[in-house]
């Protein structure tokens, strides 16, 4: 096949005078490098095509491909992690990784939650506060945790994220708004242990791949997988395969979760346990990072005997299957 790739390059906003939390969920070019020599050892054409911007000028231009290799981001709104896919579909052409509708629902934290709570998958009650006010709306006790509801890579996370008061959580909260321009979550704050669970395909064909626990190692900022512990992650986080009875409620919590959102392809779903012991589904991470020792979906797969090569087929395989099905439908139409 004809493989595009669209990504944003860290290195490129970076030369524009955007910061390093701005762009932290952007890739660096050698993470590019590792998929598109991957694609073409397993025999593909490729073409590196870039962000929104350039995609949309080269589809303007007449340019097409059998599918794309999606990684991009997005930089602005609730809904960038949907814009390539919105885009490639409004041109009929297949990308790997979720649609615009579960891109958009998994990067609102505060979305993912409601519809998980109603299909009845474990994850905590929450608040959404954009002013003072919205402080009334919390019925839950302290101490509670505060982060942005629609980004990634821990932005907007660090050591006091958790909070102990009112007080502590207007200011918290204040400083996400003003920040980050979005309203905060707000959760009560889970004591216990944390996982990510790494899953490839697509509806009835997802399978996990493992569970990875993570451990804050001595230095670590306290209290969560914050955005320093995740940029630091090689000195600062201890990453080993969790025991089997953790590993298998955790898979059991993930598959329910990424199939009844609608994820593709290949992702993470974020848990931790309260003080009881009970999981809890934190978040869902359905566009995941590719690079092959520091993105947690490859450092899982080799945790458990899979090769990068064989995590980029799957994807690739997974995502070419909606490439042929309406193929497959017209023929039978026609005959």
């Amino acid at each position: 096949m004809k493989i595009g790739l669209t990504y944003d390059l860290r290195d490129e906003y970076l030369a524009m005078g955007y910061g390093e939390e701005e762009t932290a969920e952007f890739d660096r070019v050698e993470t590019i490098d590792f998929i598109d020599a991957e694609l073409r050892t397993l025999g593909h054409e490729t073409e590196r095509i870039g962000n929104v911007r350039q995609l949309a000028a080269k589809l303007v231009a007449g340019a097409r491909w059998d599918l794309v290799f999606n990684v991009a981001e997005g930089l602005r709104g609730s809904g960038r992690e949907s814009q390539v896919p919105a885009l490639l579909e409004a041109y009929d052409i297949e990308c790997t990784f979720s649609d615009t509708l579960a891109s958009a629902l998994t990067l609102h934290k505060g979305m993912t939650k409601h519809v998980l709570r109603n299909l009845g998958i474990p994850t905590t009650d929450f608040a959404l506060v954009e002013s003072e006010e919205d402080l009334d709306l919390i019925e839950f006790p302290y101490p509670v945790f505060a982060k942005p509801v629609a980004e990634g890579t821990a932005k907007g996370i660090d050591g006091n994220s958790k909070v102990e008061s009112r007080a502590e959580l207007a200011a918290r909260c204040r400083h996400i708004v003003q920040t980050y321009h979005q309203p905060a979550l707000v959760e009560p704050y889970l004591s216990g242990r944390e996982f990510t669970t790494s899953l490839v395909g697509t509806g009835p064909d997802a399978r996990v791949i493992g569970t990875l626990e993570v451990a804050l190692r001595e230095g670590a900022e306290p209290n969560a997988y914050t955005y320093v512990n995740k940029e630091r992650c090689e000195e600062l986080i201890h990453y080993f395969l969790t025991d089997e009875a953790s590993a298998r409620r955790c898979a059991e919590i993930s598959l329910r979760t990424w199939r009844a959102l609608g994820c593709r392809d290949g992702g993470r779903v974020d848990l931790r346990a309260d003080e009881n012991g009970e999981l809890q589904v934190l978040e869902v991470n359905p566009l995941p990072g590719m690079h092959p020792s520091h993105s947690d979906l490859p450092m899982t797969c080799t945790a458990v005997g899979m090769s990068y090569r064989d995590l980029i087929r799957e994807i690739v395989e997974s995502a070419a299957r909606r490439r042929s099905a309406p193929e497959l439908v017209r023929s039978e139409e026609g005959g």
